[in-house]
């Protein structure tokens, strides 16, 4: 598995585009490999003949871990600037083979340390049925289905044997949901539900997968935060209403009241750039470039593509690359540079309506914030009288770690206060 991108340490293998006995030339495509919410496809490190698949179609697998073996030409070498890593391949020479066999076989993947971990398996009890003895999470899948669990001290079972003996189990029991020993309580992989008639199940997808694993991650290691500051956007609206015809007209895209906040947190970010940072263990990283990321949606997958180095940008080229970034994601082409580098994130949540929303925070950045819906309500002024105003909530979910309230709270103040100053005297749009 070779590094895709920037911080990525594991790919799914979402289709393989080639099979065993197959002729590949180097640079051909071999899989298509799901990383940061993005497909790209891997190339052959070298001319030869596909020997084995090892990783299936769903595997994830962390960086460097082999994916297939090949037959190489005695003359091919490896293109090092798509994968330095020794093992992408086997050569000829049949005590090499042996030898990555061995290794592969004592290395586990993230997904198989996380499920035994979860269910108490001793793996070295485990007999795989991956190439060389590797052990597959559909291995652990299926013992833990079948209630089979090695644990400690237990006599060393294969999976196809454990899988006999759970067929000898009557048809009721197999059909009985396993639940985790005690000293396990953490939900299991896989669910049984019943279904009745009339429901429907939907296949989950390498983007759906990716987005899932990211997620959990981002839930299980940082410690989220959250706080939400009311902001009166009535001078926003006002100026940008103003405008947007005859820049439609004149431009060809839309200036959208997201540009306005997204080069407000750019500027706010740049004023306080210890929100631009990053856990990395034993240190903060407290990035220079200022890189926004924005959600984008579809109507089945998330995708968070990057505006590079915001706040050099001017309203117009926010808008312009809001737009830009928006028709890729719903096109389908979006690539893996235009997801890298992102340093803070800000979710449109108030295009379909919401005014309060909590985000999860986009691993490994610090931060994440939700622009709710901009709404009229009724506001007391400052002389105690009643005006009707166009106000917006900006909901920050933060990473604890690196993250304080009084640093946060500071920071949303500046873009509340550059918002509620925008004005067509003091903001230019160019």
């Amino acid at each position: 598995m070779p590094q895709l991108g920037e911080s990525v340490t594991e790919g799914t293998i979402s289709k393989w585009l080639v099979s065993v006995g197959d002729k590949v030339n180097k640079y051909d495509p071999l899989a298509e490999v799901m990383t940061d919410k993005v497909n790209a496809e891997v190339p052959s490190s070298f001319t030869g003949v596909i020997k084995e698949l090892i990783a299936e179609e769903g595997d994830t697998l962390a960086v460097g871990e082999m994916i297939c073996t090949i037959e190489v030409e005695e003359s091919s070498t490896p293109d090092t600037s798509v994968n330095e890593n020794k093992e992408t391949a086997a050569t000829t020479s049949k005590e090499t083979t042996v030898q990555a066999e061995k290794e592969n076989k004592a290395r586990y993947s993230p997904a198989v340390l996380k499920i035994s971990q979860e269910h108490g398996i001793d793996l070295t009890k485990v007999s795989g049925t991956g190439a060389g003895g590797r052990i597959t999470r559909k291995d652990l899948l299926k013992l833990i289905e079948s209630g089979n669990i090695p644990a400690a001290g237990e006599k060393r079972e294969t999976v196809s044997e454990s899988l006999a003996a759970s067929n000898q189990l009557p048809e009721k029991a197999q059909n009985v949901p396993i639940q985790p020993a005690a000293a396990h309580t953490t939900t299991a992989h896989k669910v049984t539900v019943p279904l009745t008639t009339g429901d429907i199940e939907i296949p989950v997808t390498g983007v759906r997968k990716a987005i899932a694993a990211n997620m959990l991650r981002s839930k299980h290691e940082a410690p989220h935060a959250w706080t939400m500051m009311e902001v009166d956007a009535t001078n926003l609206v006002e100026y940008r209403n103003s405008l947007k015809d005859e820049f439609k007209k004149k431009e060809g895209f839309n200036l959208t009241f997201f540009a306005f906040f997204v080069k407000a947190v750019a500027q706010a970010l740049k004023e306080f750039p210890q929100i631009n940072s990053m856990w990395a263990g034993d240190k903060i990283i407290q990035k220079k470039d200022i890189n926004i990321s924005i959600a984008v949606a579809t109507d089945d997958a998330l995708f968070v593509p990057v505006i590079k180095n915001a706040d050099e940008k001017t309203i117009k080229g926010i808008a312009r690359e809001i737009s830009e970034l928006a028709v890729k994601v719903r096109s389908g082409k979006l690539k893996s540079d235009d997801m890298q580098g992102g340093t803070f994130t800000v979710n449109n949540t108030g295009s379909f309506g919401s005014v309060q929303s909590m985000g999860i925070i986009n691993y490994p950045q610090a931060a994440i914030l939700q622009v709710e819906s901009i709404v009229k309500r009724p506001v007391v002024m400052n002389n105690n009288m009643i005006a009707v105003r166009d106000m917006v909530n900006l909901c920050m979910s933060l990473d604890h770690r690196v993250l304080d309230g009084l640093i946060c709270g500071r920071f949303l103040q500046r873009v509340k206060e550059i918002i509620e100053n925008i004005s067509n005297s003091t903001t230019s749009i160019y």
